[in-house]
């Protein structure tokens, strides 16, 4: 066995789509065998083969605290899922970063194990969201993408800075100005918003307004009610 390098964001690579796993032989669970060492040096509880740069439809995961439950999934495809479970997710790829993101908080799903043969699983609660956490690699989406565009380029100039890459310091300065001339804009409005507000009371702006923020608050506590 063998470890194997881990692709980091933004390294394009991870945006490939995997192509299904066509032939289950021993040189693809020697593949396995190199992503469990790998997943479990980082340390992981989950690698997809996207990650390690072979773009077949593989994935490995052990969420046991003891190494005791590892799992192959190759080719999967989620049948059903239901519930909703939030989490605070890191990733391989996105070393040092944990945002919470939704899931199905259960799902059932159909894939091949190590020897070709087709299985059928549920999984619930980190299982599941690891296995779907996995396989959005497989897409070529990474678990930034569920956060907000702002997020996202912070977190990859961060990346790059840590790496030595030479347009990362510039970048950071540019998210630096754009934040101080966010800061002055707050406080222009807030010295103007008595004004701001004196005319726009009674407006038909106001009261559209109005409205969004009711339809906002309602469904806010429909979110609520199934722990979202």
């Amino acid at each position: 066995m063998a470890k194997l390098n881990i692709l980091e964001f933004p390294d394009p690579r991870l945006r490939t789509k995997a192509a299904p796993v066509e032939v289950v032989d021993d040189g693809l669970r020697a593949l396995i065998d190199d992503m469990f060492e790998t997943m479990y040096a980082a340390p992981g509880i989950g690698l997809a083969a996207t990650q390690v740069d072979v773009h077949r439809r593989l994935l490995v995961t052990d969420v046991s605290s003891d190494s005791s439950a590892p799992y192959v999934l190759i080719n999967p495809e989620i049948l059903e899922k239901d519930g909703v479970m939030v989490s605070d997710e890191g990733c391989l790829s996105v070393p040092g970063y944990y945002e919470e993101v939704e899931r199905a908080e259960h799902i059932r799903v159909r894939f091949l194990d190590r020897q070709g043969v087709s299985q059928e699983m549920d999984a619930e609660g980190l299982l599941a969201v690891c296995i779907q956490h996995e396989m959005d690699h497989l897409d070529g989406k990474l678990f930034v993408d569920y956060l907000s565009e702002a997020k996202r380029p912070r977190i990859r100039t961060k990346l790059q800075k840590e790496r030595g890459h030479p347009s990362a310091r510039r970048d950071l300065e540019d998210l630096s100005r754009g934040s101080r001339a966010q800061v002055e804009v707050s406080r222009a409005i807030r010295r103007h918003r008595p004004d701001l507000r004196r005319l726009a009371r009674g407006s038909p702006v106001a009261e559209a307004g109005k409205t969004r923020r009711q339809e906002q608050l309602s469904a806010s506590r429909d979110r609520d009610a199934v722990g979202i």
